[in-house]
């Protein structure tokens, strides 16, 4: 994880340095690495804190409301976790699986996203509430 925030700060000095220098050229090659090692540290940052020990709440299935929107979306919680095991396999290469909030339907969702995409880029209306990094190295 500290190499994605090293990375992503390095990115941005230099982005800060071709905008000041008109750069324009080098602020659009830029912006890979700045949506990759920021996407990076923005999902193990949200991964890091979804794991939780047993005796700070961890470990154990959601209460209302939260368990009662995922029976209404979902059906129950064995199927949020076959949907999410199903579309994580999917991925091809490298990526996430979240489960998360539309915001604009109201109504909770799984998506996917490659590389280190974060959610934020399927778009704004959609929070993250837990990331799975589906990654090879990850399992």
């Amino acid at each position: 994880h500290q190499t994605y925030v090293k990375k992503y700060n390095k990115a941005l000095d230099h982005l800060r340095t071709a905008l000041a220098g008109g750069d324009h050229s080098s602020v659009v090659k830029l912006q890979s690495q700045i949506k990759f090692n920021g996407g990076g540290h923005v999902n193990h940052a949200i991964f890091w804190k979804n794991l939780a020990p047993v005796h700070e709440g961890g470990g154990k299935p959601p209460h209302d409301p939260l368990s009662s929107a995922i029976d209404a979306h979902f059906g129950s919680l064995e199927e949020l976790m076959k949907k999410m095991n199903a579309e994580g396999a999917a991925v091809q290469g490298s990526g996430w699986v979240w489960f998360g909030l539309d915001k604009e339907l109201k109504r909770l969702v799984v998506e996917t996203t490659a590389n280190q995409d974060p959610l934020v880029t399927k778009g704004s209306h959609l929070v993250p509430l837990i990331g799975i990094d589906v990654w090879e190295h990850a399992y």
